[in-house]
Formats: C-alpha cells, structure tokens, sequence
C-alpha cells in the first residue's frame, strides 16, 4: 500500500484581503508541517462571502496574474505540494467566479473549476461555470475539484467519479451542520472514491453588516459562522478523520488513494459500470419546472421489515388494519399479487395500495397493488450481480402512478444504489418513492438514501429485511426548509437533512407529506432540482 497524507484546512476569512492570504499561507505551512502532500482550504479564501453588489465582489476579486494567486503557487513550489483553493477571480471576460485553483508542487497552475451551482445570495454577485469540472491526473492520482454547493445535490461529483476521479477535493463555505453528517460523507460512498473536504469557521458574513443579514435570513447570529467539521472521508463512506465545529484546524490522514478503484458492493455489483447512462436523459435536459399539482398535506405509510420467521402475510394484514394509505413490502417477500389485492379487499381501507416486488419472466420488477389488482409494474433499471442468476434489468424509463394523495414512484431493489435513479423520480414528479430494498452496507441507510430524500426534496418509504446493518424506515419531509422564509421552529442549523422514523421493529407507521415535495427551494434563487448543472452534465447520460 502506498499512502498519501493530505489535510483539510479550516480557518476564519474577513474584508481583508491581504490578511486572508497570509492566514491561506500560514495554515498551509501549518498542513506540511504536519506532512501534508496535498492541501485543501475553504471556498472563497480571499475574501468574506458576503458583498454590496456585483461591483463590489468584482472589486474584491483576484486575478490569475494577481499577486494573491502568485504567492499562492509560491507556496506551491515552496513546500513541492499540491495545494487547492477556492477564491473569488475576476476573468477578463468580464464574469465574475466562485474558482477552485490546483497548484503542482513546481507552482504551476494545474487546473481551474468554476462553481457550477450558486447558493443564494452568490447568484446576486457570482456568475455560474460555463465548462464542466476536468479530472487532473497527478503524480499521486486522479483528483478532482468542486465547492460546497456543487456537493449538496449529486451531479458534479458525480461527473467527477465517471470521469475517472479517485480523490475530490471539496472547499467549503458552510454554516450548515447537515454538511459534515450528510452531503459530504456520501459523495464518497456513492461514488467510492476519497473526499477530502475544507470547511470556513467564523463568520460568513462582515460584522458590520452580520445582524441585518441573520435577520433576513432566518438564521441566529450564532449559526451565521462557518461550521468547521472539515473532513476526510474513505470511499466506503468512514469518516477516518474531522476537525471541531469551531476554530482554526488541520485535518490530516494518510490515504490509499487506490482504494478508490474498487467500486463493488458486496455481492460484486460495481456501482460504475452498472450505471445505465442511455436512461438519464432527463437530468441532462433544461428544466421545465414542476409540472404536476402537489400531493396531500399528510398521507400514512407502513414499511415491513421482518426478522428471519416472522409471518409477511401476517405483518401485511397488520399493516393494513392500521390504515394505511401505503404498504411498503422488502424485496422478493412475497405474498402474490393476488393475495395482496385480496388483504386489501378484506381490510378497512380499500383504497389502500401495497408495493412489492416479484421475479417476472428473466426480470426483478416492483409490483403497487391495489384492491383490483396490479397498478403499476416498473422493472430493475440496473443488473445487480445479486440476482444475476436470474434476473436482467430491462426497465427503459422509471414510472410514476398518481394516487389521491400524490405522485408515487417505486426505485426497485438495488436501483436505490444509483442517485440518478431519484433523481429521475423528481424530475417526473414524484412525491413519495416506495423503495422495496435489502440493505447490505452501514451506509445504504444513511447517507445514501437519506441523501436521496435531502437532494431531490422526496419523501421515502424504505422496506428491508432486518439486516447487520439494520432495516428500513420512513423519510418524511419537512416543510420546514427553504431559507429566506419563515419557519415554524427555530433554525437550528441544519437546512435540508430530513429526520428519519427508523424501522425499530418488523412494522413502522408513520405520516409522509407529498405536499413538501413541490418546493425545492433551499434557499431564493436555489432550486435543488431545476438548479442542477445540466448543461455541463452530458457525462452523465453518456
């Protein structure tokens, strides 16, 4: 094994921008003291994420011939490190862009990525990227750069993995906690490969002007900060090292980046090569908005998760007598169809519906069954080496069925592996997906399909059996979500992560709210669905 040891570098930025690149170089010295050999700092390093108007952010921008960015490949070549930071660059074009910037360890520039997806108030002041995020090769791997936002939904990290990345580098500019728990710990496992993630701490936006803004925003002064927590993550998903919530930090481990170029699950399926780009078109489109009404406020949905024994049928009875609206069977569980339509007819709730999958002719397919029977029929999107014996996936397009309480979608068994799959959900609408699963990894739960919930504003309805790595559950969606706005409890720093009802036993009822699911809105300006980069993912459905 040949390890590498990079650092993830936390530290506070102000309006001073001659005092922020001596902080980006005194913390650098700091991360190869400790042996760094690649470096990561925060997102927009030279100056405080916050301005007047675009004159202002333009003024305060640096340059690629600007004695910012030369004293930072200096450091480069100093110390004979790769070293990444994010700045705000003034191109002669005349945009204004949020860029990450790679120096080689002789000084030279490397590579530049503009941020693709703004959050917020940086679409007042920033302009987009307009080309797609290259992967550069270097003497320790293939690395590949995005920021904060460009983690939140999947898309860009995405285009890096297929593009042959095995290490991101990740430069924040984060109050909310819900990056360190969630969006940056899952684009490793869902792609397998290192991230390595650089945090701000400190106030995110100048003094002078910190108490209007909090109030605006909806966001105590206190939470206002950058929210530290920088990170390394391995590509199963472990958090093998993260510094404090507050205060200046290095964050160092030692890495074999060639643990990235395994991509299998434990049954063999490799999450790469089982994508089916010819199926992703839609992410790839521009956006039309949402098209369909939104679902009812609140809707009961059940998910069975049996222990090895226990009765499904039985369970499924039990689980309808509570009127539910939804019924969310494990994979391959059985009853029939049949018998299915048949509970529904005797239990007290006829309009019910029940979601199951079942081997159909050579294909794994997901089965809402209602009291007159089959509804929907959504076969596998993606082969899993698991069921390779007898089942090949032949789904084209994933189906939604609307029912009196919303748009419903069902991700069948290992399709919940792949964050295209909900994403398509999204983009056709859905409110509520069953997901009829086995879980097989400690992090198929979480991050993985609460991530799927987070970024494509859907709530979830997940069903396996009990497992060493645990069960199913719900995922409900708050309304609760968009900044800028009102919310009906106090902000507590966490913004898009959803709280899930973990299964705890083989039957978990609990209440879904499809109406959610029609605002994607994180913040004004930022729809986490019609603002994916669609322009510049054509990678993806290649």
């Amino acid at each position: 094994m040949t390890t590498l040891r990079v650092a993830a570098v936390q530290f506070s930025v102000t309006e001073d921008v001659t005092a922020n690149l001596h902080t980006c170089l005194r913390m650098t010295d700091r991360a190869v003291a400790r042996g760094a050999r690649v470096v990561v700092l925060p997102e927009f390093c030279n100056h405080v994420s916050w301005y007047d108007d675009r004159a202002h952010a333009r003024r305060m921008a640096v340059t690629l011939d600007g004695p910012f960015v030369a004293a930072l490949a200096a450091k480069a070549a100093e110390h004979g490190i790769h070293l990444m930071a994010n700045c705000t660059l003034a191109r002669p074009d005349g945009r204004t862009t949020g860029t990450n910037l790679l120096f080689g360890p002789t000084g030279d520039l490397l590579a530049s990525s503009d941020k693709q997806v703004l959050m917020g108030s940086e679409r007042d002041h920033l302009d987009p990227a307009v080309e797609a995020s290259a992967v550069v090769d270097t003497e320790h791997g293939r690395l590949g750069m995005y920021s904060c936002m460009d983690g939140v939904i999947n898309e860009t990290p995405r285009m890096l993995a297929v593009g042959g990345a095995q290490v991101l580098l990740n430069s924040l500019n984060s109050f909310a906690l819900d990056e360190a728990s969630l969006h940056v710990p899952v684009r490793a496992v869902e792609n397998r490969v290192w991230v390595v993630a650089a945090n701000k701490v400190g106030p995110l936006v100048p003094q002078r002007s910190i108490e209007v803004v909090a109030e605006k925003v909806g966001v105590p002064v206190d939470l206002l900060h950058g929210a530290g927590e920088s990170q390394i993550v391995a590509p199963d998903g472990t958090v093998v090292a993260i510094g404090p919530r507050t205060g200046e930090a290095v964050v160092v481990a030692d890495i074999d980046v060639h643990d990235a170029d395994d991509k299998q699950r434990p049954d063999g399926t490799d999450v790469l090569a089982a994508r089916r780009p010819e199926l992703y078109a839609a992410i790839i489109e521009a956006p039309v908005g949402r098209r369909a009404p939104g679902g009812a406020a609140q809707m009961q949905a059940a998910v069975i998760c049996p222990a090895p024994g226990d009765d499904v049928h039985e369970l499924l009875v039990e689980a309808l007598g509570t009127g539910a609206d939804l019924v969310v069977l494990p994979e391959l569980a059985g009853p029939s169809a049949d018998e299915i339509a048949s509970a529904i007819t005797a239990g007290p709730h006829r309009d019910a519906l029940v979601v199951t999958t079942a081997a159909e002719g050579g294909t794994h397919a997901g089965l809402v069954v209602g009291a007159d029977g089959v509804r929907l029929r959504q076969p596998q999107l993606h082969d899993s080496a698991r069921h390779s014996s007898w089942a090949t996936a032949t789904g084209e397009q994933l189906l939604v069925l609307a029912t009196p309480w919303g748009r419903l979608a069902v991700v069948v068994g290992d399709d919940a592996l792949y964050p295209e799959t909900f994403r398509l959900a999204a983009l056709a609408d859905a409110d509520v997906v069953a997901v009829p699963f086995t879980v097989a990894t400690a992090s198929d739960l979480e991050p993985l399909l609460l991530e799927r919930a987070a970024e494509n504003r859907l709530n979830l309805a997940v069903a396996s059996p009990v497992g060493e790595h645990g069960a199913g559950g719900l995922v409900p969606l708050s309304a609760d979500f968009t900044l800028w706005t009102e919310w009906s409890r106090p902000f507590s720093g966490v913004i898009s992560r959803p709280e899930p009802v973990r299964s705890t036993g083989p039957l978990t009822v609990g209440t879904l709210r499809p109406a959610c699911a029609v605002n994607r809105f994180v913040t004004r300006g930022t729809d986490l669905v019609d603002g994916r980069p669609w322009a510049l993912a054509g990678a993806l459905a290649r």
